[in-house]
């Protein structure tokens, strides 16, 4: 089943043009990277499908983008909702200057009035359970999440993702910031966690596109060269440029 489209998306930033004719598909429950050398749009193409490219200033956006089968770049569109079902994490874990619990509840709270203390504290119980922390900070909940490590700010951050309820979650470099062993233990929770959300994950690491992803699309120039399953675009891409940017003979 597709999830996400795009049909002849092009984006300019200002005089730039930024995104040239991408047409797309990604299915659900799939992990889907986006790979291709620095500056060639990747991460502008994940952020049309959250809007959150609209936060900046001179940015035009022409052609459609749809979450199962729903037009989302017309100006009838309800932004909040729109964000609340297709998540965002981002290179750097962002958590909020608040505790662990307070992290996890605080767009729950944003996006309904009738959460009383058991029932939030339900949602904490399971979205840090579905992120692998629960064991660890069940006795720590009203900690700061400030203290938390590199790997455990970034894990809670996508247990704050959980809690109100995405379809989609997009992860821009979310393994950046982290060490071999935390990209692991990362990458192993993506792999849980696409049973219940379509995942579309940004990466200049190559190893971790082929490790972790079911779909692979390959931008260059703000184009969207190929898109296909994983090993076939590691093992017997159609275009040269796909071949060229994996062997490591530019990019």
């Amino acid at each position: 089943m597709v999830k996400l489209t795009s049909k002849n998306l092009n984006l300019w930033y200002a005089n730039f043009h930024a995104l040239k004719n991408i047409n797309s598909a990604f299915e659900a429950n799939r992990i889907t990277a986006i790979i291709g050398p620095s500056g060639c749009g990747k991460s502008t193409f994940l952020r049309v499908f959250n809007r959150m490219n609209d936060l900046i200033e001179n940015i035009r956006t022409e052609g459609e983008v749809g979450i199962d089968g729903d037009m989302i770049l017309n100006d009838k569109v309800d932004l909040v909702s729109l964000r609340k079902k297709v998540g965002m994490v981002f290179q750097r874990p962002n958590p909020f200057p608040l505790s662990i619990y307070e992290n996890i509840v605080f767009g729950v709270k944003i996006h309904s009035d009738r959460n009383n203390r058991e029932k939030l504290d339900e949602i904490v119980e399971k979205s840090l359970t579905d992120v692998l922390l629960w064991t660890e900070l069940k006795d720590k909940l009203k900690q700061p999440a400030l203290r938390l490590s590199l790997e455990q700010k970034q894990r809670l951050c996508i247990a704050r993702l959980i809690a109100v309820k995405p379809d989609v979650m997009l992860m821009d470099e979310p393994c950046s910031t982290l060490d071999p062993q935390a990209t692991a233990r990362v990458e192993e929770l993506m792999r849980e966690l696409k049973n219940q959300y379509t995942i579309v994950i940004v990466t200049h690491n190559m190893q971790q596109a082929a490790r972790v992803s079911d779909d692979t699309g390959f931008m260059l120039l703000g184009e969207l060269i190929e898109f296909g399953k994983t090993q076939n675009i590691f093992t017997a891409p159609h275009d040269k440029r796909t071949e060229d940017y994996i062997t490591g003979r530019y990019g």
